[in-house]
């Protein structure tokens, strides 16, 4: 008995001791809230800047509007646009802000905004992330779904930094930037989008180079070298670019002194070499002088041209037969003049058809005004003051509005520069768009979004934030079509002169 008692104790005993030996407190282990960053980066950004004072939900407004405690809250940017763009180092806000270590990668130049920088690691670990295109936690690349049918803005930078932006239009974020030229500082000029939406032509100033870009994967998928259009070693300064109807082919005026005008088979990307005009021997022999050709259009059938002369007061209208054919149309006056540079002269800039290709309109930047032209006439219909120095122009279809941006306009109460809108059936001004500028250059319309985007080049500004392109950063604003009032309160910094934009479907 004694026994059987001793053996259910110690047997107990043995079960308490084994239970006691066992149980245990399980491990806590420590909770990272990634908010969708991957998880190296949401322990650096969310505990180090989405923080008290600075880019959380409670201060973020006092802190240029950007909040950091989650990806998607970083992805829509501050109230200066993007602060990351995928797998751009050079040209990421967020990184630039963090940077005191690489100086191949973009520094901001207002130091002082962080107190405490991460540590190079970190700084890495950022960098390494935005480079591998700033993934989400589950891998998804910011803008990469829908290649074939996103809407998009391309902006031509007139920078040394050889960029093209593109800018997602419903997030209205620059979304990518693309490389374009063979070298440093040759300065994108022209960005052209086919009618398709399938392809985007840029021109290089500085260079002698028009370059073809896929906007399904923004990438640079041709190249046509135009140096041998130029005499030797000299850069064409080529300008503006014209499609055909079809997208088959494309016209661009090189604004040298000894002026060019070629043609590209945009299929091969080459010259079609019968299809040229230069200022020393004019078009295949014909009289007329091609001195200084800007802005640039044709007919629907792309079988007669027009080229605006910058300094004087002629269009060319010119037709490449046999024998070839030039006429010197005055905009302003009865009689041709070609001249250097001459403020009292009207200076023809550009050339926008209208959509049944009967009119054309030409900026006259010395004259502030919009001359109307007779495509088969060649006679002057109507002269439509403007506000001072207009520059580009482009079309609303739905609306039956011509945009005219007049870059030096000392009326707008918010800055330097406007946009006329002008109904191009009537000739009248409709009205006219103020807001944040600052000599804007072009102007683009995005009927699919009811949306008109415009670009302030900043030119002789002092620098702001970023910077590091040959000037002071530029910007866009986004206004809405059917208001013409601004769509928000941001402005949408990019690099240093912001000079051209096209839509991508139209």
């Amino acid at each position: 008995m004694r026994r059987a008692i001793l053996f259910i104790t110690l047997t107990v005993f043995a079960v308490v001791l084994f239970n006691s030996a066992c149980t245990h407190k399980p491990q806590v282990q420590p909770v990272v809230v990634t908010a969708g960053y991957p998880d190296s980066v949401a322990k650096i950004l969310i505990n180090q800047c989405a923080t008290a004072g600075c880019h959380n939900q409670a201060s973020y407004q006092l802190a240029a509007g950007l909040l950091l405690d989650s990806y998607d809250h970083l992805m829509s940017g501050s109230n200066f646009g993007a602060e990351v763009v995928a797998y751009s180092t050079q040209y990421s806000r967020l990184l630039a802000y963090c940077n005191k270590y690489d100086t191949s990668d973009a520094t901001v130049t207002d130091p002082g905004h962080i107190t405490t920088y991460p540590t190079l690691q970190q700084y890495n670990t950022i960098k390494n992330w935005i480079a591998k295109g700033a993934p989400d936690a589950n891998g998804t690349i910011p803008f990469a779904a829908n290649p074939a049918t996103r809407q998009k803005i391309y902006l031509a930078l007139g920078s040394t930094c050889n960029q093209v932006a593109v800018i997602d239009a419903q997030s209205k974020l620059v979304m990518r930037y693309i490389t374009v030229g063979n070298a440093q500082n040759q300065v994108p000029h022209d960005v052209a989008v086919s009618s398709d939406g399938l392809y985007a032509y840029v021109s290089i100033y500085d260079g002698n180079w028009l370059q073809k870009i896929d906007t399904r994967t923004d990438t640079v998928v041709g190249t046509v070298d135009l140096s041998s259009l130029v005499p030797s070693a000299a850069e064409g300064q080529w300008s503006i670019i014209n499609l055909s109807p079809m997208d088959t082919a494309l016209m661009v005026s090189g604004w040298l002194q000894a002026g060019n005008i070629a043609t590209v088979n945009t299929g091969s990307m080459t010259i079609n070499t019968r299809q040229c005009a230069d200022a020393q021997n004019g078009l295949g022999g014909a009289t007329g002088s091609f001195e200084l050709p800007h802005g640039v259009a044709s007919n629907a059938t792309f079988d007669t041209f027009f080229a605006a002369l910058q300094y004087g007061n002629v269009i060319n209208k010119f037709q490449f037969k046999s024998p070839p054919y030039v006429k010197q149309i005055p905009v302003k006056g009865s009689v041709p003049k070609i001249t250097s540079l001459d403020v009292t002269q009207p200076g023809p800039h550009q050339i926008q058809m209208s959509p049944d290709h009967s009119r054309y309109f030409v900026t006259c930047q010395y004259t502030n005004e919009v001359r109307v032209m007779d495509t088969h006439t060649d006679k002057v219909l109507d002269s439509i003051p403007v506000g001072m120095f207009p520059q580009e122009m482009a079309l609303s279809l739905s609306k039956g509005y011509l945009f005219v941006v007049c870059q030096n306009d000392n009326t707008n109460p918010t800055g330097t520069g406007s946009i006329y809108v002008i109904n191009y059936s009537t000739m009248a001004v409709v009205g006219v768009m103020y807001g944040v500028l600052s000599k804007p250059h072009d102007v683009a319309v995005d009927e699919q979004d009811g949306l008109v985007f415009v670009c302030s080049t900043n030119l002789d500004a002092p620098v702001h934030h970023l910077g590091y392109c040959g000037g002071a950063d530029g910007w866009y604003t986004v206004y809405n079509l059917n208001t013409l009032q601004p769509a928000d309160s941001k402005i949408y910094e990019v690099l240093a002169n912001p000079y051209t934009l096209s839509t991508r479907f139209k």
